[in-house]
């Protein structure tokens, strides 16, 4: 097998350490390879917003260095005019002159550069906000069909569960990324910009600026790196978080919730589980709040230390006042951008850390697929399915499911599937439907391994209805029309369905018929009993018009009068057919034309009704032990 799986609990009363707790900062670093990736992403979302977003940043960078310098040269203008000596009586002729010319196109520069700053950074919030929007989507789309590829293994596996959950998360929680690093970008751009411009003046500034913000720039990668590992660590208990919030506010769990009395129970362990996580975060963010205080203590202090030496030399008459404007707000701003873009840094670095668990999850590759070049699907099925010598268990797990399984389904057989719970039923299902893959024999279709076929030809000739048969809050029509979801705007197939499985008359009831919302989750839905939605799922059988029927307690919900009414349709309809039925009920099985009895996860006993009764075995005692509750 290509994954490993964790066959026992969550550890739920000890906190077992992250892996992220012990990276060094190189592996931190090395997280940044997840960031390539992420922009390519981005790019296919939309080549068209990513070039505007990026074209538009770039113009917008060099705006507070151009901003400033006009400022400067303002200042040196309203210096020289004061030297020259300002208006005393007559004003008019003074303006007239001229001399305010050069004053007036200075600034009317620097307004037009503030207008195009603002005007620029609402057109590039646009362009992101669509863009990130995009993003989310498209990635949510690409999540859906990824998992969709996956195996059912991997949906009854909690670690790899902890996976997807992070997966989801991440889809929406990285999103923002995409701003962050282009805003980065701009930054670097303006930096360099604003370097220039005081490498020219003091080169030694940029020395003291960095001595000042390396030790900001290293704490936030440590404590990026510890709010990663909470996170990490603590999933399962989110996941649990999730489920309490939905077991406590949800209609399909009130009536149960109410009856027992369990809000009490919900919401004190929905608090005791929230202060947890609050309580390992809250050490987080109390030490980075004060460290964080430290580090920006010691920037301000390298701040003022070189606008003291600026002032200085301006006094001395170094600089002009416009130079000392331009200096100290270079210097201000220069500090002010390096601070984020080093700590953007690190914290990109730390959402690499988070991309990590996206993509990861991307690499999971199904196990269960079609061959290169798949057989063609016998139609009809001629010889029926053989298993020779099946065993199978679950990842993880001691004991087998099943075992040493051999027999035959006919072609046009109606195969019934009798045992206790957890004999191996469902097992024995979902390995004739391809949902797992036998870990010991092979199971053959007309002769050849089911593994020689194309999975989704297998499938679209198998119909099963499994007891948890999922309740679609869609209408009517489209409940019914998921067992063959491509015929579903045929609405002759889908009315045909619903009366071979007696569900017309449930549809017959609803107030706008198939047309009608099912369920209390939006509004005007109309909720079934449990009867009703059972022969709604037994109704998508029928719609799959499939080679293969399996019912997998099929008429649990059903009364006496029903389950008799819907087993002489399907036998009927199932003529020419093969069938496979589980059930308890030994008025539904001795229909069948040959039954099974399985006995932990094992054949016992094989054979008709009448010969399993004579046979005195585990059949004849099941049927006596229902026989007496009826008499």
């Amino acid at each position: 097998m290509a994954r490993q799986h964790n066959a026992g609990g969550s550890g739920r009363g000890r906190r077992s350490e992250s892996p992220a707790e012990s990276l060094s900062l190189r592996e931190r670093l090395g997280a940044l390879r997840n960031v390539p990736p992420f922009l390519l992403s981005i790019w296919h979302t939309s080549h068209w917003l990513t070039l505007s977003s990026v074209a538009l940043r770039l113009v917008r960078a060099v705006l507070p260095v151009a901003t400033l310098y006009v400022g400067k040269l303002i200042i040196d203008e309203v210096t020289r005019l004061l030297r020259m000596g300002g208006p005393r009586a007559d004003v008019s002729a003074w303006l007239s002159s001229g001399v305010l010319h050069h004053l007036w196109m200075l600034l009317a520069l620097e307004f037009v550069l503030a207008v195009s700053a603002d005007l620029l950074g609402r057109v590039v919030s646009l362009c992101d906000s669509l863009l990130t929007e995009l993003y989310s989507n498209s990635t949510s789309v690409r999540l859906m069909e990824h998992a969709a590829s996956l195996d059912l293994e991997d949906f009854e596996d909690a670690d790899l569960q902890d996976r997807l959950d992070r997966a989801r998360r991440q889809v929406a929680g990285r999103s923002a990324l995409l701003s962050q690093l282009l805003s980065q970008a701009q930054d670097a751009v303006t930096i360099v910009s604003f370097a220039i411009g005081l490498l020219v003046y003091a080169p030694w500034l940029i020395v003291l600026l960095l001595v000042a913000l390396v030790p900001a720039f290293a704490g936030e990668m440590h404590f990026n790196a510890q709010s990663y590992a909470v996170n990490f660590q603590w999933t399962p208990e989110r996941r649990e978080l999730d489920y309490l919030r939905m077991v406590g506010a949800s209609a399909q769990t009130a009536k149960e919730v109410k009856s027992f009395g369990l809000n009490r129970f919900l919401i004190d362990r929905y608090a005791v589980l929230s202060q947890s996580i609050y309580r390992a975060n809250r050490r987080v963010a109390l030490r980075r709040a004060g460290w964080g205080g430290v580090f920006t203590t010691i920037g301000t202090i390298g701040y003022y230390a070189a606008y003291a030496i600026i002032a200085f030399r301006t006094v001395r008459g170094d600089f002009t006042i416009g130079d000392l404007t331009f200096l100290s707000g270079s210097f201000r701003r220069l500090r002010t951008l390096l601070e984020s873009l080093l700590t953007g840094f690190s914290q990109v670095a730390g959402q690499a850390l988070y991309l990590d668990d996206l993509f990861s999850f991307f690499q999971i590759q199904p196990e269960i697929l079609s061959p290169a070049d798949p057989r063609p699907f016998p139609m009809p099925i001629r010889e029926g399915l053989i298993f020779e010598d099946v065993g199978f268990r679950y990842p993880g797990a001691e004991r087998w499911a099943v075992r040493h399984l051999s027999f035959t389904l006919c072609a046009g057989e109606v195969l019934a599937l009798v045992g206790e719970n957890g004999a191996g039923k469902t097992t024995l299902v979902k390995l004739l439907s391809r949902l797992y893959d036998p870990d010991e024999g092979r199971i053959l279709l007309d002769g050849y391994p089911l593994s020689d076929y194309s999975l989704a030809e297998l499938r679209a000739n198998i119909g099963v209805i499994f007891q948890d048969y999922v309740r679609y809050y869609f209408t009517a029509s489209d409940n019914i029309a998921v067992g063959r979801i491509e015929a579903r705007d045929d609405e002759e197939r889908i009315s045909d369905a619903a009366r071979r499985s007696v569900a017309d008359a449930v549809i017959a009831r609803l107030p706008k018929g198939y047309a009608q919302m099912l369920g209390k989750l939006f509004k005007e839905g109309v909720d079934l009993s449990g009867g009703e939605w059972q022969k709604i799922a037994i109704a998508r059988a029928y719609m799959r018009d499939a080679q293969l029927l399996i019912l997998d307690e099929p008429t649990a919900a059903l009364d006496a009068r029903s389950e008799f009414e819907v087993f002489q349709r399907f036998k009927e309809l199932s003529h020419g057919r093969s069938a496979v039925i589980i059930s308890h009920r030994f008025s539904t099985v001795r229909m069948a034309d040959r039954i099974i009895v399985m006995h932990h996860g094992q054949i016992s006993e094989m054979g008709s009704h009448e010969q399993l009764v004579a046979a005195g075995g585990h059949y004849a005692e099941l049927f006596e032990l229902q026989a007496a509750g009826y008499r």
